[in-house]
């Protein structure tokens, strides 16, 4: 059965990519996007299926009002929160503002269109929503921590979320792209010089000059990628969360030992300090 998809930031990268899959097998796809000539060479790309809506996503009105009138076109069966933005930086030298803006896009954003799709999805007790994390939001990444900031807020949000909706037949997942080439880190988005000389000594530095360079230049496939996310929603009962590319799955697994080399390390100091 065809599906409606209501996925943000199609305009480019992984949010294009799957929703050029979702059409390629018949479902429908409604894109949140900003750019008009974006939106208006998706809405031909499927005559019927494929529409788009020019929305800021920060802006929860407009928010709103585009997912009503998706809803009353057809019922949403799959919402994708992709839209995302980057940040590059020391965090002594992030601004708070950069940390706002992130907030706003990255965590407010979504909470919008969750908020928006839900009543909905209750009433019919049917719905998936998915929520585009990162790398990032499994470890801490240097040079990006505003960033990285943003994404674990999601997946905080998300598991909070799919304890909440599972008894009215709705899933959340949290996906954990590694690097896929998009245009993530080479369109404009906030960055800081990198100034304090201190942290040209610092192990950290690997990690800048790497991301520095790295736009453009993902090893990770955005059509692969597209792909195991139809499997991803087609699952019964679909993950709480995946880590897609090799480079992610490495992450996910370095967390969950060093999780519990702590764990057990400390496990006698942090046991046994209630009152009885």
């Amino acid at each position: 059965m065809a599906r409606h998809w209501i996925i943000t930031g199609i305009g480019s990268g992984l949010g294009k990519a799957m929703a050029k899959a979702a059409l390629e097998r018949g479902d429908r796809v409604t894109g949140l996007l900003r750019n008009a000539a974006a939106a208006e060479s998706f809405a031909g790309a499927a005559p019927g299926r494929s529409s788009a809506r020019i929305v800021d996503v920060t802006d929860r009105s407009a928010v709103f009002a585009a997912i009503a009138a998706a809803e009353a076109a057809a019922p949403i069966d799959i919402l994708v929160n992709n839209a995302a933005n980057s940040f590059e930086g020391w965090i002594e030298e992030a601004e708070p503002d950069d940390l706002r803006a992130l907030l706003e896009t990255n965590l407010i954003a979504p909470l919008h269109v969750i908020q928006a799709v839900l009543p909905a999805m209750r009433a019919r007790r049917h719905g998936h929503i998915v929520n585009i994390s990162s790398g990032g939001g499994i470890l801490g990444v240097p040079w990006c921590g505003p960033y990285s900031a943003t994404k674990f807020a999601l997946e905080g949000l998300s598991e909070a979320l799919a304890q909440e909706v599972k008894a009215f037949g709705i899933h959340v997942t949290i996906v954990e792209p590694g690097a896929f080439r998009t245009n993530l880190l080479v369109r404009d988005h906030p960055k800081r010089a990198g100034e304090i000389d201190d942290y040209e000594q610092s192990d950290a530095v690997k990690m800048r000059d790497l991301i520095s360079a790295m736009g453009g230049k993902e090893h990770g496939n955005p059509d692969k990628f597209a792909a195991a996310m139809m499997t991803v929603v087609d699952a019964d009962p679909p993950p709480l969360r995946v880590a897609l590319g090799d480079d992610a799955i490495a992450m996910a697994a370095t967390k969950a030992k060093q999780l519990m080399r702590d764990i057990e390390a400390w496990s006698g100091v942090g046991s046994g300090l209630s009152y009885a």
